[in-house]
């Protein structure tokens, strides 16, 4: 019987907190430690998932990377803290999964995804809903060709907070949409472009010079030539989490926050002169089997390690891409929402 995976894991924020609850449940790995720089924040999630007494609570990252017999971590603190903490545990030989984003420059992400394969270590990056069943099942539909012809996607995710300090909502969540288009459509943007406000901080910081934007728009073309408009804002009471793609023949929608979260309606134009009259448009339901996505992610982590094989999902070089995208819109939002080429 192979003995479980010594795991610890960084940043016990309402993330990191959902990554012990579920690698505690997952069979073949052991919590060893649980780390974050306040020890209130130990104390709480210690009280709250009333962690076992082999579960060490640390403030000092680095004791914890010296722990006997760790052999992988969970990273979930701050996103400019990213690339520091995975350097060290790759340099310690140790496995990385990490929230996103993996890092702040394509330079950073780069290194990292090197240095993983220089010490044969499986470096994952939690791009959640590239695990979600519905995203999964979705794919299917691109699959098939159901849509026909694809010509434009659009997406909105928007609500009252949570408002994040070290990344603006483009980072924080235009980074899901343009992972799902980017695995859906099996390409990667040629141009981008974003334009958005800072109201809550609007100070300059070293990344994001016109501040933390809380709305953004984002314009993505692929070199299909297929484009997608996003909406993005941590100041819209209306809550949305909804994605669509829009073909000739019909239109696949995403919605979290429906009944039937994923939908093809399909439906087309009679003719391609005028008058232009649709035919019936049906709405067909696509069922899918649930499940939480963070917990494919842990067990898709798990199964990486103890086969020693790069995801095909979400390794270092997918979050490395994403990363060069979302450079390129803060480029373009710096400069008046221009396009810029990738």
């Amino acid at each position: 019987m192979t003995a479980p995976l010594r795991l610890a894991v960084f940043g016990l924020g309402r993330w990191g907190g959902h990554l012990v609850r579920n690698f505690l449940a997952l069979p073949g790995v052991e919590v060893v430690a649980v780390v974050d720089s306040q020890a209130e924040v130990l104390a709480r999630l210690q009280d709250q998932l009333e962690l076992p007494e082999s579960v060490q609570g640390l403030t000092d990252w680095q004791a914890a990377m010296e722990l006997p017999g760790l052999e992988a971590v969970a990273i979930a603190t701050p996103a400019a803290t990213h690339y520091s903490l995975i350097k060290a545990a790759l340099e310690r030989s140790l496995h990385v999964l990490t929230e996103k984003p993996m890092t702040l420059s394509v330079k950073e992400g780069q290194e990292l995804y090197a240095l993983a394969a220089q010490h044969q270590r499986q470096l994952l990056v939690d791009h959640t809903y590239l695990f979600h069943p519905v995203v999964r099942a979705a794919k299917q539909v691109f699959l098939e060709n159901r849509l026909g012809n694809l010509r434009y996607g659009y997406a909105a995710r928007t609500n009252l907070g949570p408002v994040r300090s070290d990344v603006d909502a483009l980072w924080d969540l235009a980074i899901h949409d343009i992972a799902m288009l980017n695995f859906w459509l099996a390409e990667t943007p040629a141009q981008a472009a974003a334009w958005g406000s800072a109201w809550l901080q609007p100070q300059a910081q070293p990344l994001f010079s016109t501040g933390l934007v809380d709305v953004g728009w984002v314009r993505l073309v692929y070199p299909s030539q297929f484009e997608a408009t996003l909406h993005v804002s941590w100041l819209n009471a209306d809550k949305q989490r909804r994605l669509g793609v829009v073909g000739e023949r019909g239109t696949l929608v995403f919605d979290e926050l429906a009944q039937n979260s994923l939908t093809l309606y399909q439906g087309a134009l009679q003719s391609e002169t005028a008058p232009f009259s649709p035919t019936a448009i049906t709405p067909m339901p696509l069922l899918v089997e649930g499940g939480e996505p963070l917990a494919q992610v842990c067990r898709h982590f798990l199964a990486c390690i103890q086969g020693q094989q790069e995801s095909e999902v979400s390794a270092g070089v997918t979050a490395t891409s994403l990363v060069q995208i979302l450079t390129a819109l803060t480029q373009s939002l710096q400069n008046g929402g221009t396009l810029v080429s990738l």
